[in-house]
C-alpha cells in the first residue's frame, strides 16, 4: 500500500477519538432541552460563530475540486468557489435577520410568517431529502480523497485493473493528441496571416500558444491529426469512461468491502459526536476542525514550492494563461450566474437558523462573517496547490485524471514524512465532518419541531431531543447509502448549487416584501421545484426520455470533446457496437430543453459553458417572476401576524433575557413601532430599513475586505507568473 503508514493511521484515529470525546463532554449541556440541543442555548460568542460559519462554508469538495479545476484549466476555475467573496457583505445583514426572527428551525419561518404548518412540513421534508444528498456527497468526497491516498502498488494490480488503467491512459493520450493538433492547426492559420494584418488578440493568441508549446514540449511532440481508426478508438474509450469501466488509478479501498467499511466508520464518528452533543458539540468540534483545515491547506504550499525548485519555477513550468484570474473558461457571465444562484440559495440553507440563531447576541452573529473570509483565504491556498500540481505533474508525469491532483500531490510531497499523510487525512475529513455536522443538527431539528411535534404536540422536550438524536442516526445512514450510488463529483456539485434556489427565492423576498402571500409562495415553490429538481431527477427513469435520440445529442467543444446537450452523460445502448443507438443518463437539463422548445435559444449550437449559464439564470429568474406576479394577484389573510413578523425583524436582540422579553412584549403590543425606519416610508410594503452606523461601517468594511482578498489573490497570481 502506497502513501500511508501506521503513524498516519494513528493520527487519524486520534482525531476520531478527540471528536467523540467532545461529543461526550457536551452531552450534559445539550440534554436540557430543544434550545440547548439545537441552538446551544443561544450562548455562542464571536469565536464559535466564526468557526461555525467557517465550517459550514467549507464545502466538502472544496480543496479537491479547486485543485482539480485549477490543474485542468487554470486559476480562473477557482471562481466556482471563490465567487462567494462577492456575497460576504450580504452576510453582515443576513446573519442578523436569522437571529432576530428568534426561531428554532428554518421551517418555523413559514409558520411565523404565513401561519402555515403545511409549508413548514413540506420545507422540512424537502430539506431532509437535500440533507441526505449532501451527507451522501460529503461521505463520497471523504472516501474519494482517502482512496486517492492509499493506492495499490502497480505490481499487485489484477489483469482487469491493469487493462482499465492502461485504457484510461490511452484515452488521455488520444485526447491530448486531438487537442494539440487542433491548437497546431490554429497556430498555422494565424501564422499564415500577414503580420501587419494581425489584430492585438491574434498576436496575444500566438504568444500564448508559443508559450504553451515551450512549457509542455512532451504533449506537442505529436501534432498530427487523429486517423479515422484513432478517432473510433477515442469514441470507444470515451464511452467506456462514461460507463465507469476505465479509471486512472487502483485504490486499496476500491473493493466494496473496504468502501463500505470506510463509510460505516466515517458515519459512525460523525453520528457519535452529533448524537451525543448536538450544536454545543458541533461548535467546539468546529474549533478543532477549523484549525485542522487551516493546517492541511497550508501544508502543501511550502513543500510543493521546495519540490519544484522554488517560487520562481512556477512561472517557468506553468503556462502563463493558467495564472489569469479573470480569463480562461469562466467568463464574467459565468461568474455572475454562479454568484447569483449562490446568493439566492444560501438564504434557504437548513443550518442557517442553527448557526446564526445560536449566537448570544447580534454582534456575535455578525462576527460570524469573519469565518467566511477565512474560507476565501483557504481557496487561494487550494488554487496554488493546483498550480503546484500543474508544475510538478507535467509532460510524461502528467496526471491521467485531474481529480486525483490533490491526493497525488499529497502522496508525492507528504508521503516521505511519517504522520503527515495522516494529518492531511484528518484535516480533509475534518472539513467534510464540519460541513455535515451543521446539516445533521438542522435536519434533526426540522423533523422534530416541524413534523414530529405537528403530529405529537404533547411531546416533552426530553422526548423531542431523543427523537432528534434518532433522526440524526437515520439521516446519516440513508446518506451513507446515497453515497454508494455517487460516481461523478462534478454532477453532484452542479445539483447542489441550485437545489435550494426555489426556497431561497421565497425566503429572500419574504424578508423584504410584505406583499408575499401564501398562495403565491406555494405556486412559486411547486413550479420551481418541478423544473429545477423533480423532473430533471425523474427523467432518467423514463425510457421514452432516455432512449429519445433527439435528446441524446452532443455538441463538439473547441478542444474536440463532445458535450451532451440535455443529459449529464450520453452512452451507447450496446457498448460493443459503434453504430448503436444512444441513451441519456444523469440529470436532465429541463431549463435548456424548455428554452429551446420555446424558441428562445438553440441549445445544441451553444457551448457547454453557455448552456450551464442559461440553466442558472432560468433557475434564478423563474421563481422570482412567479412569486411576484402571484403575490400581486392574491392577498395576505393574516395582516396582524404579518405586522408582528416584520416588527420582530426590526426589534434588536436584547443583551439579557429580561431585556429581550421586554423588547418583544413591546413589539407585540405595537408591531409597527419601527415603521419610521423603513427606507421607502412607513407605509411602503417594502421592508428595507435605513442603515445605522453599525450597518454602514460593517458593510463598507466587508466590501473592503472582499476587495482586498480579490486584490491579494490577483497580486499573488501576478507575482507567481513573473509579471
Amino acid at each position: 500500500m502506497n502513501g500511508i503508514r501506521i503513524l498516519d493511521i494513528l493520527v487519524v484515529l486520534a482525531y476520531f477519538a478527540a471528536i467523540v470525546y467532545i461529543g461526550r463532554r457536551a452531552k450534559a449541556a445539550s440534554s436540557k432541552g430543544e434550545e440547548s440541543y439545537f441552538l446551544a442555548g443561544r450562548k455562542l460568542g464571536k469565536l464559535y460563530q466564526a468557526f461555525l460559519n467557517f465550517g459550514n462554508a467549507t464545502e466538502p469538495q472544496g480543496a479537491v475540486s479547486n485543485a482539480s479545476f485549477v490543474y485542468r484549466s487554470g486559476a480562473s476555475n477557482a471562481w466556482y468557489s471563490f465567487q462567494t467573496v462577492f456575497i460576504n457583505p450580504y452576510y453582515w445583514f443576513m446573519n442578523v435577520w436569522f437571529r432576530r426572527v428568534r426561531l428554532l428551525t428554518m421551517a418555523d419561518l413559514f409558520v411565523d410568517r404565513f401561519n402555515s404548518k403545511g409549508m413548514g412540513v413540506f420545507y422540512s421534508l424537502f430539506q431532509i431529502c437535500v440533507a441526505v444528498l449532501l451527507i451522501g456527497f460529503g461521505s463520497f468526497t471523504a472516501y474519494t480523497i482517502t482512496a486517492s491516498l492509499v493506492n495499490k502498488a502497480e505490481d499487485s494490480w489484477t489483469v482487469e485493473e491493469r487493462a482499465a488503467v492502461e485504457s484510461f491512459r490511452e484515452l488521455r493520450a488520444l485526447e491530448t493528441q486531438q487537442r494539440v493538433s487542433i491548437i497546431a492547426a490554429e497556430l498555422a492559420g494565424l501564422n499564415a496571416i500577414v503580420p501587419d494584418a494581425l489584430t492585438g488578440a491574434q498576436r496575444a493568441r500566438i504568444a500564448e500558444i508559443t508559450h504553451d508549446m515551450a512549457a509542455d514540449t512532451k504533449s506537442f511532440e505529436n501534432i498530427t491529426p487523429l486517423t479515422p481508426a484513432q478517432q473510433q478508438r477515442l469514441a470507444d474509450l470515451r464511452d467506456a469512461k462514461a460507463r465507469g469501466d476505465i479509471y486512472s488509478n487502483v485504490s486499496v479501498l476500491r473493493p466494496p468491502v473496504y468502501k463500505w467499511g470506510f463509510y460505516i466508520m466515517f458515519i459512525a464518528v460523525v453520528g457519535a459526536y452529533m448524537v451525543l452533543g448536538g450544536m454545543q458539540a458541533a461548535a467546539v468540534a468546529e474549533a478543532l476542525q477549523g484549525t485542522l483545515i487551516i493546517i492541511f491547506s497550508i501544508l502543501l504550499i511550502p513543500t510543493g514550492l521546495y519540490a519544484i525548485g522554488g517560487w520562481g519555477q512556477l512561472a517557468e513550468r506553468v503556462p502563463a494563461k493558467m495564472f489569469d484570474l479573470f480569463g480562461g473558461s469562466l467568463t464574467g457571465w459565468s461568474i455572475f450566474a454562479i454568484t447569483l444562484v449562490s446568493l439566492i440559495q444560501m438564504n434557504a440553507l437548513s443550518p442557517n437558523m442553527n448557526i446564526m440563531g445560536s449566537a448570544k447576541n447580534e454582534t456575535a452573529a455578525r462576527m460570524g462573517v469573519t469565518g467566511l473570509y477565512g474560507k476565501r483565504l483557504m481557496i487561494i491556498l487550494w488554487t496554488f496547490a493546483g498550480l503546484i500540481a500543474a508544475a510538478l505533474f507535467v509532460g510524461p508525469d502528467a496526471l491521467a485524471d485531474s481529480d486525483t491532483a490533490w491526493g497525488m500531490l499529497s502522496e508525492r510531497l507528504l508521503g516521505p514524512i511519517p504522520g503527515f499523510i495522516g494529518l492531511m487525512l484528518a484535516g480533509v475529513i475534518a472539513g467534510v465532518m464540519s460541513n455535515l455536522a451543521a446539516k445533521s443538527i438542522a435536519v434533526s431539528a426540522l423533523f422534530t419541531r416541524n413534523i414530529y411535534r405537528v403530529f405529537n404536540p404533547a411531546a416533552s422536550e426530553t422526548k423531542s431531543v431523543f427523537v432528534a438524536r434518532c433522526t440524526i442516526c437515520v439521516v446519516l445512514v440513508v446518506g451513507l447509502f446515497a453515497a454508494t450510488f455517487m460516481k461523478d463529483m462534478m454532477a453532484v456539485v452542479k445539483l447542489v448549487i441550485t437545489v435550494n434556489v426555489p426556497f431561497g427565492v421565497l425566503i429572500m423576498v419574504m424578508f423584504f416584501w410584505r406583499r408575499v402571500t401564501l398562495p403565491a409562495a406555494w405556486t412559486a415553490i411547486i413550479v420551481a421545484i418541478a423544473l429545477n429538481v423533480a423532473f430533471p431527477i425523474v427523467a432518467p427513469w423514463i425510457p421514452a426520455m432516455t432512449n429519445n435520440q433527439s435528446l441524446a445529442i452532443s455538441s463538439i467543444e473547441k478542444d474536440g470533446k463532445p458535450a451532451p446537450v440535455y443529459w449529464e452523460v450520453v452512452t451507447r445502448v450496446d457498448k460493443d457496437d459503434p453504430n448503436s443507438p444512444l441513451k441519456g443518463s444523469g440529470r436532465f437539463d429541463m431549463e435548456n430543453f424548455m428554452a429551446t422548445k420555446l424558441g428562445i435559444v438553440d441549445s445544441a449550437t451553444m457551448s457547454a459553458r453557455n448552456r450551464e449559464n442559461l440553466r442558472y439564470y432560468v433557475d434564478a429568474a423563474l421563481p422570482f417572476i412567479v412569486l411576484i406576479l402571484m403575490s400581486l394577484l392574491t392577498r395576505n389573510r393574516n395582516p396582524g401576524q404579518v405586522d408582528f413578523f416584520y416588527g420582530k425583524m426590526k426589534t434588536p436582540v436584547g443583551d439579557t433575557p429580561e431585556l429581550e422579553a421586554q423588547a418583544i412584549e413591546e413589539t407585540r403590543r405595537n408591531p409597527r413601532r419601527f415603521d419610521h425606519t423603513k427606507l421607502f416610508g412607513k407605509n411602503s410594503s417594502w421592508e428595507f430599513g435605513k442603515w445605522d452606523r453599525q450597518d454602514a461601517v460593517g458593510f463598507v468594511a466587508c466590501c473592503a475586505a472582499s476587495g482586498a482578498i480579490i486584490a491579494l489573490f490577483w497580486g499573488l497570481l501576478k507575482l507567481a507568473s513573473g509579471g
